[in-house]
């Protein structure tokens, strides 16, 4: 009794004395969640954010865009599978702290020598003839064992819950793919849109210069101007031709994008180009800038492994500590199978219990705390990153919307004052009142001017939709 006790207490200082010298430092960096209360360009408390996409994108042949890819396209479906994988993580982790019980049935045969310790024991054991032991022994078991580590330090609980916040990131990951894949369609979407009014736009031109051309023909064979004249004009006439299969090509292109995004072979993409410079780019809300931490999926998902990595610090440092497990067994065993459920002759079982702790050369337990605590400094400072850079992003969209509308009104008005022009430099032209380099001139600035028009306003559209990212929509 005297020994169990001297025994007892020497267990307890010892774990004291792991305890105490094993604790780890915490990691010093704390987490800056500071950020400003309001945006610099905007004013509101309404988040546009909120808003359901297909609330948000109207045209019918967008939405329809958006849906098939949200259901073909590849990328995502490998990221559901992802969720999937990080789902059976958890079951796998919440499985770790649970006592395992196997059940198991054996057979063998094994003969020992006559002349040996056990051979002779066989041999003087005094039972009944029917009951002994042969010389080929056979062996029969059935028996059922159970393993449990006693979850002391909450090693295994915290491990249930790191899979369970990288569970979550992968889903928050999947909203963030979302998100960017119906903005990314959507951007195609209004630059193929774009690509076909500047083709019709070329086609309006081209038919401008032909008719120029002809006028010019007629001025010479009136001896009112040179072949020179005449050479000028042809070649304005074919340098535009050849640009329609540079827009041509980009039209296969940005076509073709789209299909890739949707998740489908190349086809034609079903839209509606028409009165795209009457597209007026959707208001937008941007809220403050705390709403950033709940709609956007990245911020969420950078939180998630914050949290994730705190764990996994608790796990690894857990290591330094002892770790208690329970082994038991219970069955038949016997030599013969009609004595297999004798009871209690045939009867087993055991029941230990191990105390384990590292005394020395703990370095692979220490490097993997170390690294730990470096991984959850990585994914602070990734957080903190991603807090910043998402701000960013939407101070930057909402001021190029203010701009590019600025912008978008005084190009209208210079097209239209150049196309103005042209009519004017070839009457005048005409009346031999002017030079047929003004006429070239007016008609390329024209053409010029009408290209940069239609860039803008899908620079336009591309910031709505950048806007609406940045703030976090679309994934809802």
């Amino acid at each position: 009794m005297r020994t169990n006790k001297i025994l007892w207490y020497i267990g307890v200082i010892a774990i004291a004395i792991f305890y105490s010298a094993c604790t780890p430092l915490l990691v010093s960096k704390s987490v800056n969640k500071n950020i400003p209360a309001r945006y610099s360009v905007s004013s509101d408390t309404n988040n546009t954010a909120d808003e359901n996409w297909k609330s948000f994108f109207t045209d019918s042949d967008l939405v329809s865009l958006i849906d098939t890819a949200l259901k073909n396209n590849q990328e995502l479906n490998i990221m559901l599978e992802e969720i999937n994988i990080s789902q059976n993580e958890i079951r796998a982790k919440k499985g770790e702290y649970l006592p395992f019980l196997n059940l198991g049935a054996g057979a063998g045969v094994e003969k020992v020598g006559r002349y040996t310790r056990n051979g002779a024991v066989d041999v003087s054991t005094d039972i009944e003839p029917s009951k002994r032991i042969p010389e080929n022994l056979s062996d029969f078991i059935l028996d059922a064992t159970l393993s449990w580590e006693v979850d002391i330090w909450k090693k295994l609980r915290n491990s249930k819950k790191a899979a369970v916040s990288k569970y979550l990131s992968t889903v928050e990951g999947k909203n963030f793919m979302i998100t960017n894949l119906i903005a990314e369609i959507a951007a195609s979407y209004y630059e193929l849109i774009a690509l076909d009014n500047q083709l019709t736009i070329l086609q309006r031109t081209i038919e401008t210069q032909e008719n120029a051309l002809k006028i010019v023909k007629l001025q010479k064979e009136a001896a009112k101007v040179t072949e020179l004249a005449v050479r000028r004009f042809e070649a304005q006439v074919l340098k535009t031709k050849s640009l329609q299969y540079a827009i041509h090509q980009n039209i296969v292109e940005t076509e073709n994008r789209i299909n890739f995004l949707v998740g489908r072979f190349p086809q034609p993409v079903q839209r509606n180009s028409d009165r795209f410079l009457d597209y007026v780019p959707n208001t937008i809300q941007a809220g403050i800038p705390s709403q950033l931490l709940s709609n956007r999926s990245d911020i969420r998902q950078a939180e998630l492994e914050l949290e994730a990595a705190k764990l996994d610090v608790k796990v690894v440092r857990a290591n330094f500590y002892p770790s208690f497990k329970i082994n038991a067994g219970l069955g038949y065993q016997a030599f013969n199978p009609a004595f297999l459920i004798n009871t209690p002759e045939s009867i087993l079982y055991n029941l230990t219990g191990d105390l384990i702790a590292p005394v020395i050369n703990r370095n692979a337990i220490k490097t993997a705390y170390l690294n730990a605590n470096s991984r959850q400094i990585q994914a602070i400072y990734t957080y903190e990153k991603t807090v910043l850079q998402a701000y960013n992003e939407v101070v930057n969209q909402m001021s190029m919307m203010s701009n590019l509308e600025k912008s978008f009104s005084l190009r209208d008005k210079q097209v239209q004052a150049l196309t103005e022009s042209i009519n004017i430099s070839t009457i005048l032209f005409s009346s031999a009142r002017a030079d047929y380099m003004e006429v070239l001139l007016t008609q390329r600035d024209a053409l010029e001017s009408k290209m940069e028009l239609i860039e803008t306003k899908q620079m336009q559209m591309l910031a709505m939709v950048n806007t609406y990212r940045a703030l976090g929509g679309g994934w809802k």
